[in-house]
């Protein structure tokens, strides 16, 4: 692990390669922040796996689409070079899926090579190429986000995790758009349910007891994040500031395993009990959301 965290930037300099002290604690704390992860100091599987993840390079590897996906930092580099050249890759997410093999043939195509899908040493020079001059430009995924192309009309939502005031969200649903609970599941589970269903939004609650409030958190990461998912967190926010007595309420863009595996706009919210106030935060959220979606 000491090994990992120095590939990439985060030496480990008073602590034994065999120990795990305060400073190797730092530095995955470190790690963590820079990736939108918990800051926790400890290595979970999903800390883990992005450590793995940040040591791809672009060029170490044949990128193309497979089951499962092929993760890493070389995959959300791909991603940003098409990006910048006007190829839409979808969001800047690291995983290689079927919008980013749509828009790696696109650019083969576009420069004269074979159209196989398969990031090779020919494609890869090209992409160089054409991309190096110039790396300051412009993302199109974060164009469309702006002009609004990539807002999709929400026909269900999404509700899940086993909590009281997820319990209360689906109570109080009385918006024309179809809600679907889904029950205490991981991450993973949730957002294949909700990817398979087409749901346009997902509302995920975790209990937590260390908060002394309401944590709102939507999908930011490498260098993107979900637009529509910032705008929705930031109005409920204000909106619960007013009309709540919560100790307090913040909006953090993470890159947690949910809302980096749902295609669609999530939020995660983190609550403690709230004891006398779970239907008022019901009530106000169903609002919000329910405006949002119909306005």
């Amino acid at each position: 692990m000491h090994e990992r965290l120095q590939r990439i930037g985060y030496a480990v300099l008073t602590d034994a390669p065999t120990c795990y002290g305060d400073a190797t604690a730092a530095m995955v704390e470190a790690f963590q922040r820079s990736r939108g992860l918990a800051i926790t100091g400890e290595v979970d599987a999903t800390t883990w796996a992005r450590l793995l993840e940040a040591g791809w390079h672009l060029g170490d590897r044949l990128l193309y689409l497979t089951r499962p996906h092929q993760r890493g930092d070389d995959v959300a580099e791909l991603q940003v070079r098409l990006a910048q050249l006007g190829f839409d890759p979808g969001r800047i997410d690291g995983i290689f899926g079927a919008l980013l093999d749509g828009a790696l043939v696109d650019f083969q195509r576009n420069r004269a090579l074979e159209p196989t899908g398969t990031l090779s040493r020919a494609t890869l020079l090209e992409l160089w190429r054409m991309t190096s001059i110039a790396p300051d430009r412009h993302l199109v995924t974060d164009a469309r986000d702006r002009a609004g192309f990539n807002e999709a009309v929400i026909s269900l939502v999404v509700v899940a995790g086993d909590t009281a005031l997820a319990d209360a969200v689906s109570r109080s649903w009385t918006g024309p758009t179809e809600l679907l609970r889904v029950g205490a599941t991981g991450a993973n589970e949730i957002a294949a349910t909700a990817n398979a269903s087409n749901a346009g939004l997902v509302l995920s609650f975790e209990l937590n007891q260390a908060i002394n409030g309401i944590h709102l958190h939507y999908w930011a990461s490498y260098r993107s994040h979900s637009r529509r998912g910032e705008q929705l967190a930031s109005a409920l926010a204000s909106e619960l500031a007013n009309a709540c007595d919560l100790p307090r309420v913040e909006v953090t863009g993470m890159a947690l395993p949910l809302l980096r595996e749902t295609k669609m706009t999530t939020l995660h919210i983190e609550h403690g009990h709230h004891e006398g106030q779970i239907e008022t935060v019901a009530t106000v959220i169903c609002a919000l959301v329910t405006k949002v979606l119909h306005n």
